[in-house]
């Protein structure tokens, strides 16, 4: 079976408000791509992995005037996926919704929120202290994780939980200090979304279930210029550690090489600087039972996977699509 993350940057605008795909010669919300320029693109990626289920990361809005589920499944019979149903949890007010698309053949999902007192449900508020005043903060996502239940055609139980972590750019800072001091916040603010996505984590685990994480945690060993006041990042946090860690062989590596060479799943622009930055920020971690099956990950890098390389037209359109770039894992469940 093949799982997978992608985040499609402004999916959102490739559709009108009935759901209906905007294949025509406009500019998208992509720097210098027509609308149906992404929309061949992201048929030939999708295509291309041909994956049971799809974690889509910024995809459309949901609203009283826009359907997520609507739109995706338009998408997927115009590219012509297995994966053509869709399911999204908690939807937020950014127009980037978290969605799984899955092949109904294969999978059943139900989305399957839980709460508890150490870790109330993703569309509620953490109680945490986020800067030692002895005083409890609540903090909220601003995109609710997308907790899921599936069981397989072969009757494998899991839960899959897709997440987008973010941590805002200080708008409406006036000087440097005032960009330190909303960057410190913003980063704590973040940091406590992974405490409370760990702990999640940590009670899927205590109940022997099996469990997959994917999606873009926007964080990682080395990427933010505040990381060394806090210690950890959202990923070494989210991953855990000792038994019940979560394994994920690229966050691995990063952790490793610090100075090294490290996988990248995102590559954008920076105008000032007149090139391109490259990052990891797209993971599928999973649990401790789940990589003892010998599962396989995939990054799909046009520039550094070989097959995708080999592939001018796929190559072509992974760049076309979108600033990341799909992660897959084969397993079998």
């Amino acid at each position: 079976m093949r799982l997978a993350t992608y985040n499609v940057e402004w999916m959102n605008s490739l559709f009108d408000d009935d759901g209906a795909l905007l294949n025509d010669d406009n500019w998208s919300s992509r720097q210098d791509v027509t609308r149906a320029a992404q929309i061949e693109a992201l048929r030939v990626v999708f295509r291309a992995m041909d994956a049971d289920a799809i974690m889509v990361i910024e995809a459309p809005d949901n609203s009283r005037s826009r359907d997520t589920i609507r739109a995706l499944e338009t998408f997927a019979r115009f590219a012509d996926l297995r994966a053509r149903q869709a399911i999204i949890g908690f939807s937020n007010d950014t127009q980037q919704e978290i969605a799984l698309l899955f092949d109904p053949d294969v999978l059943t999902v139900t989305h399957a929120p839980q709460s508890h007192p150490e870790a109330p449900g993703f569309d509620g508020s953490f109680r945490i202290d986020l800067d030692i005043d002895a005083t409890e903060d609540a903090v909220v996502f601003s995109k609710p994780p997308l907790e899921l239940l599936v069981e397989t055609a072969g009757g494998t139980l899991l839960r899959m939980i897709g997440a987008h972590l973010k941590s805002k750019a200080p708008h409406g800072a006036r000087d440097r200090d005032e960009v330190m001091r909303i960057s410190i916040a913003n980063r704590r603010k973040q940091l406590a979304q992974a405490i409370w996505l760990r702990t999640r984590i940590d009670a899927v685990l205590a109940e022997a279930t099996p469990l997959v994480l994917l999606g873009d945690l926007n964080d990682g060993p080395g990427l933010d210029e505040y990381e060394h006041l806090f210690g950890r990042s959202s990923v070494e946090i989210i991953m855990g550690a000792g038994e019940t860690a979560l394994f994920d062989p690229h966050a691995r590596q990063a952790l490793q090489r610090r100075l090294g060479a490290t996988p990248t799943t995102a590559r954008f622009w920076i105008g000032p600087e007149q090139r391109f930055l490259q990052a990891l920020l797209d993971y599928i971690m999973i649990s401790p039972d789940l990589a003892a099956r010998s599962p396989t990950w995939r990054i799909w890098h046009p520039l550094d996977d070989p097959q995708c390389w080999s592939d001018p037209a796929l190559r072509d359109a992974l760049v076309t699509a979108s600033d990341h770039f799909p992660v897959s894992l084969d397993i079998v469940l």
